[in-house]
């Protein structure tokens, strides 16, 4: 009589992103699967560890040698909201990737442990593979939307896509005298950090590092780019985008207090929907946000469709659920005091605070 058959384990390991040979490796999984994101490559993840000083853990696990799932996972250390293992860190995405008939037990088992071991009493998984009824994680289904939708063939067809109040609003931008710079060099990330920077601070959220925006230029070479808006030379919007498989991501942008009123934003955006079509884009990926918050409604006015998106969360036993819910009011009267901050100190502060945000 035969015995049952039995599938092969797989072996999960921690892989060493140094290794030349090894980052090759994980690119070239990520590449092949319909899900990768940029977020899963090792590029983003070595961009935050060098921008941010989070350890970058990527895991994978392999049958007969080959990667059959991998889970990029970034250390968390934050002295407000505690340690996390998330996937991906500083990222709207980067999730468990399987192969065909792998289910990734192996691999939530492995990270579990890792966390622990770590003293994470917490992980974070954002898009991927989901682990389903298992013990200590729960599924978050209603708290971020995503929106993508396809680019217009002409710059008229682009304008005319946008429902009428929105254009409106851009029409105004168009009507303004603006000069619209795109490129990687110094002066256009010093202008990106300075507009960003202090549209953050205006919505009561510390700044990121500016080694992170510099790491992920530097990593993503012509994957990566910053459009900006200025007018009378003063830069007042700015945007550092993505670009992934026919798609345009804008991740980090953000206006001036004289943006609102000059439109700058509007016009930002716009601009950023004709320049990746001509780069050979197809698709305009403007990424996640909260559920109701502004900036839903704000990318439902541009004729943006909302998809749900479903996360994980793991908690260690014992321990209390991860809060870093900006809108809850455990953390609203901190948002409150930070607005009202002065931008230098703001700046100075900020930093420090958002390395743990992850």
């Amino acid at each position: 009589m035969n015995a049952p058959f039995t599938p092969p384990r797989e072996r999960v390991r921690i892989v060493d992103l140094a290794d030349a040979n090894e980052a090759v490796r994980i690119d070239a999984f990520v590449a092949a699967h319909v899900e990768g994101t940029p977020f899963h490559t090792s590029a983003w993840l070595q961009s935050v560890a060098a921008g941010t000083g989070n350890a970058a853990l990527a895991l994978v696990a392999e049958r007969h040698g080959e990667i059959a799932a991998y889970l990029p996972l970034s250390e968390i250390h934050s002295p407000i909201f505690g340690r996390l293992l998330a996937s991906s860190g500083f990222a709207v995405d980067g999730g468990l990737l399987v192969a065909e008939g792998v289910d990734g037990t192996a691999i939530f088992a492995f990270a579990e442990q890792l966390a622990e071991r770590r003293s994470c009493p917490a992980i974070e998984l954002r898009g991927g593979v989901l682990p389903q009824k298992r013990a200590g994680w729960t599924l978050k289904t209603e708290s971020h939307c995503g929106f993508v939708t396809p680019l217009a063939a002409d710059d008229e067809a682009q304008l005319l896509a946008i429902p009428r109040k929105q254009r409106a609003e851009v029409r105004k931008g168009l009507a303004n005298e603006f000069e619209i710079e795109i490129g990687t060099a110094l002066r256009d990330r010093d202008a990106h950090y300075a507009v960003y920077a202090e549209s953050v601070r205006n919505l009561g959220t510390p700044v990121f590092p500016r080694a992170l925006f510099d790491a992920v230029l530097d990593r993503f070479g012509a994957d990566a780019d910053i459009l900006t808006v200025r007018h009378e030379g003063d830069a007042v919007a700015s945007v550092l985008s993505l670009y992934h498989r026919g798609a345009v991501m804008p991740y980090w942008g953000g206006g001036t207090y004289a943006a609102r009123g000059l439109r700058a934003n509007d016009r930002m955006y716009f601009e950023l929907m004709l320049h990746a079509r001509r780069c050979g884009c197809s698709h305009f990926d403007f990424g996640r946000s909260k559920t109701n918050s502004g900036a839903y409604h704000f990318k439902r006015n541009w004729g943006f469709e909302p998809e749900p998106l479903t996360y994980a969360a793991w908690t260690a036993p014992g321990a209390a659920p991860r809060n870093a819910d900006p809108t809850s009011a455990k953390h609203s009267l901190q948002i409150a005091i930070w607005q009202r901050l002065p931008l230098a100190l703001a700046n100075r502060l900020g930093p420090l605070i958002a390395r743990g945000l992850g």
